[in-house]
C-alpha cells in the first residue's frame, strides 16, 4: 500500500498533526510543545511559545515523518481510534488509561513519599514534588471517577437518543473535564521543570531514579490519554 507523503504547515493545528502522524507526539513531547491540553492552536503559536524556529521544526517534522518506518502503522492506529465508536473508544480509555492510573498513582507515590523522606534534606525540590505529585494523584483519580459513573454513562445514552437539553448538559460537563486537564498538565508542566526533565542527580540512589523514570512515564500515559478525550472523543459532543 502506498503511503501519501505527509505534510505540515505552520498552520496546522498541533493536535490534528498528531492525529494524522501519530510519532509526532514523541517530537512535541521532546520540544515540550503541550499536543493535548494546549493542542489546538497553530503550530507556529506553540512553537513561538517554547522560543523555537518554525522552519526548523516543519524541516524536521517532515524528515521524521519521511523516515519513520512505522508511517503505515501509525496510520492505520490512529485512524482505529478516529473509527472507534464511542463506547469502544470509551471502553479502550478506561482499560488503558484509568486502570493504569488506579494502580500506578498510589505506587508512585510511595516512592515520592519516600524519595522525599531521604533525600529531602539534601534536595530540597523532592518537598515541592511530593505536594504537587500528591495534588495530582488525588484529581487525577477523582477525575477518572466522575468520568466513569458520571460522564462516559451520558455519553453512551445520548449517542442511542437525542435531547437537545441532554445535548447542552453534556457539553457544559466536557468543558469542566477540559479544565481539570489542563489543571493536571500544568502540574506534569510544573513537575518535570522542578525534576530537570525528569533527570535524576548524580548522587541518586536506585529508588530515586526509577520514581523519576515512573514519572516520565506517567506525564507520556496523561498525554496520550488527554489526547484521546479532547482531541478524539470529546469533539463528538461539542457542537
Amino acid at each position: 500500500m502506498s503511503i501519501e507523503p505527509l505534510v505540515f504547515s505552520a498552520n496546522h493545528i498541533v493536535s490534528d498533526i498528531v492525529i494524522k502522524f501519530p510519532k509526532a507526539s514523541d517530537y512535541f513531547r521532546d520540544h515540550k510543545i503541550d499536543f493535548c491540553c494546549g493542542g489546538k492552536r497553530p503550530l507556529v503559536e506553540a512553537v513561538q511559545e517554547r522560543g523555537l524556529d518554525i522552519d526548523q521544526v516543519l524541516e524536521e517534522l517532515h524528515y521524521l515523518a519521511v523516515n519513520h518506518s512505522g508511517l503505515s502503522d501509525d496510520i492505520d492506529g490512529i485512524n482505529h481510534f478516529v473509527e472507534m465508536d464511542s463506547p469502544s473508544l470509551i471502553q479502550y480509555i478506561v482499560s488503558k488509561h484509568h486502570d493504569y492510573l488506579r494502580e500506578e498513582l498510589p505506587e508512585v507515590y510511595k516512592n515520592v513519599a519516600r524519595v522525599n523522606q531521604v533525600h529531602g534534606d539534601h534536595d530540597p525540590h523532592l518537598a515541592q514534588l511530593y505536594v504537587l505529585y500528591t495534588k495530582l494523584k488525588d484529581e487525577l483519580l477523582e477525575h477518572t471517577t466522575n468520568e466513569e459513573e458520571q460522564i462516559f454513562p451520558r455519553m453512551v445514552d445520548q449517542d442511542q437518543a437525542f435531547e437537545q437539553s441532554a445535548q447542552q448538559g453534556l457539553y457544559d460537563l466536557i468543558v469542566g473535564l477540559e479544565d481539570e486537564h489542563d489543571k493536571a498538565g500544568n502540574i506534569l508542566k510544573e513537575i518535570r521543570e522542578i525534576t530537570n526533565d525528569f533527570t535524576p542527580p548524580a548522587h541518586a540512589c536506585t529508588t530515586y531514579r526509577i520514581t523519576y523514570e515512573r514519572l516520565a512515564e506517567l506525564e507520556r500515559m496523561t498525554f496520550e490519554h488527554v489526547h484521546l478525550e479532547n482531541n478524539i472523543l470529546f469533539p463528538r459532543y461539542q457542537f
